[in-house]
């Protein structure tokens, strides 16, 4: 099917489109790398990842760069679903383009659920929030909400016993440690960090300092910071959920970071803070004890802390690239 077959009728308008993919972006990825491509062809929405964003060090397999499409992938979704377009995806239809992940059809969607409504307006307050937090609100109600979320993308929701604490915290500093010393390793980190003029890479202002990721424990080590106590009477209480997928292919890849959206966006929508760490599967010795504290097998890919913040103000959004960076409109003909 060509552009010239559809109705103007039968997908977005470009205004829609651009608004969409606008808000859509703010979906998170590791590092803040935003590692995806978009073409829109005048019939079908493309995604493509970015392998010149991908952490050679960190992420040498691209794991966590098609985690993150994913994550984008849903967000997009959701956006239009919000907008009356339903979207009918096919995932990694050219097996001759491995970059290709996705193609997006539309259809016409006059009423959308109100939660698709409220996940999309989710996407102006989402944030990463790297501090220690209290215990998730209503946490018994939203467990099962969000594994029927993740279930739709064939992947698995684990909530660790309290127990498994210890054992996280010293898989994360044996991971922080196995790098300590990798200079390759740590010129990515300091390039992606602490660098508040740009538009993409973690700000400084989103860091916190050695102090306060002590009282986090379960935590990556970015590059120091000036030293503040931010909580200072705070140690997290935050719950620790593990999302992981059947094997260890492209496309389950792809389906955990859109079951890491729809987990990041429901908590978001019930008031619920959050943080993704995939720093501990970077190692096998991290993906062996992660895999030792869930109770069937299948392969960790995402450790989510979700909490709840103290009452205060909302922080700076984290950077994005300009639109026309990453988003592309192909006229027909």
């Amino acid at each position: 099917m060509t552009a010239s077959d559809v109705s103007l009728s039968e997908v977005p308008d470009h205004p829609t489109m651009l608004a969409a993919m606008r808000l859509a972006a703010h979906a998170p990825s590791v590092h803040n790398t935003q590692p995806w491509r978009w073409i829109f062809d005048g019939v079908r929405l493309h995604l493509y990842s970015d392998t010149d964003r991908q952490l050679p060090a960190a992420d040498p397999r691209g794991r966590q760069l098609v985690i993150s499409c994913g994550a984008m992938l849903h967000h997009v979704r959701t956006v239009f679903a919000a907008y009356n377009w339903h979207t009918d995806v096919v995932r990694l239809p050219d097996p001759e383009q491995p970059q290709h992940l996705a193609a997006i059809g539309f259809r016409p969607w006059p009423d959308p659920p109100a939660e698709i409504r409220a996940c999309s307006n989710a996407i102006h307050h989402r944030h990463t929030d790297r501090l220690p937090m209290l215990e998730p609100d209503s946490w018994a109600e939203i467990v099962p909400a969000l594994r029927n979320l993740v279930s739709a993308c064939d992947i698995q929701l684990d909530v660790l016993d309290e127990s498994a604490r210890p054992q996280l915290a010293t898989a994360s500093e044996h991971a922080s440690a196995l790098h300590r010393y990798d200079m390759s390793y740590q010129t990515e980190l300091h390039w992606w960090t602490g660098h508040s003029q740009l538009s993409e890479g973690i700000p400084r202002s989103a860091m916190i300092s050695d102090a306060e990721a002590a009282r986090v424990g379960v935590a990556r080590a970015f590059p120091s910071v000036a030293h503040s106590m931010r909580r200072a009477d705070l140690r997290d209480r935050a719950r620790l959920v593990v999302l992981s997928s059947p094997g260890e292919t492209v496309g389950e890849w792809l389906h955990a970071g859109e079951a890491l959206s729809a987990v990041l966006l429901e908590c978001t929508v019930v008031g619920l803070t959050t943080c993704a760490l995939t720093h501990i599967t970077e190692t096998t010795t991290g993906r062996k004890v992660m895999a030792r504290l869930i109770a069937h097998p299948s392969v960790p890919q995402v450790l989510i802390r979700i909490g709840t913040a103290p009452d205060e103000p909302e922080p700076p959004p984290t950077p994005r690239r300009p639109l026309l960076d990453m988003f592309t409109i192909r006229r027909a003909g």
